[in-house]
């Protein structure tokens, strides 16, 4: 099946780390073209060099999700470089987990900025060229907080995860004939994600992720999706780990 990934032009958004990151790795070594994108052009450069050491090819942009006419720019930068872009993987995200009594808005406009409008506007950058091309692939990383309410907590968290899955499968349904779309609902995976939550529900959720799998657990997952042919569409995948009652 690896002749389905090989060959793609591949963005990862959050790629400086774990899923993004592990995602970058195991795509490029299954002969993917990879761009990876996130805030830190450091841990971007640093991912690139594991992937060229091991004969792959990869490529480092730095964005932030949140800034619209950013995401527009990097998504025609690797047009440019690449000559097309076959898949988006919507990644970056944010977990500031917390009670909603403490009405901490700045955390929810990050949220939502975030995981939502930061979804949106990869979505807003890659579908027009993905319809005109008549191809293309948008895997979209929700959650099981997606599924079943975080609460308490992580209301807000889920809110968004939640609009993550249905904005999936609303896509699937407008454009499906031509783009395939897929929803990542992990549960607890080991990532940078656990240390975006501060104050009282930090040690909680620290607690809560000594159970999680590793990141190329969900890389795997994505691969999976990615490397089936043309006319088949994975619509959802969760996955989270065994232990896991959540």
């Amino acid at each position: 099946m690896t002749k389905g990934i090989e060959g793609k032009v591949i963005l990862i958004t959050g790629g400086s780390s774990g899923i993004g990151a592990e995602t970058a790795r195991l795509l490029a070594d299954r002969g993917a073209k990879v761009a990876i994108a996130a805030r830190r052009k450091d841990r971007l450069d640093e991912v690139v060099a594991d992937i060229a050491a091991t004969g792959g090819t990869a490529r480092a942009y730095a964005l932030d999700v949140t800034d619209k006419s950013a995401v527009q720019s990097v998504v025609a930068a690797i047009i440019a470089d690449f000559g097309r872009l076959d898949v988006l993987i919507n990644n970056a995200g944010l977990m500031p987990i917390r009670p909603m009594a403490e009405v901490n808005t700045d955390e929810w406009d990050q949220m939502i900025d975030v995981n939502l409008k930061g979804t949106l506007y990869g979505i807003a950058a890659a579908l027009p060229g993905f319809l005109e091309q008549g191809s293309g692939h948008i895997i979209n990383l929700s959650s099981v907080a997606g599924i079943k309410v975080f609460a308490p907590g992580g209301t807000v968290y889920s809110g968004t995860k939640f609009a993550v899955s249905a904005i999936s499968e609303g896509l699937r349904h407008e454009v499906g004939e031509k783009v395939r779309v897929t929803s990542i609902e992990p549960g607890a995976v080991e990532s940078d994600l656990k240390f975006t939550t501060s104050g009282a529900a930090a040690e909680t959720v620290l607690d809560f992720y000594k159970q999680a799998i590793p990141a190329a657990s969900v890389a795997r997952a994505i691969a999976f999706a990615v490397e089936q042919p043309d006319d088949v569409d994975v619509n959802a995948i969760v996955i989270r780990p065994t232990a896991q009652e959540f």
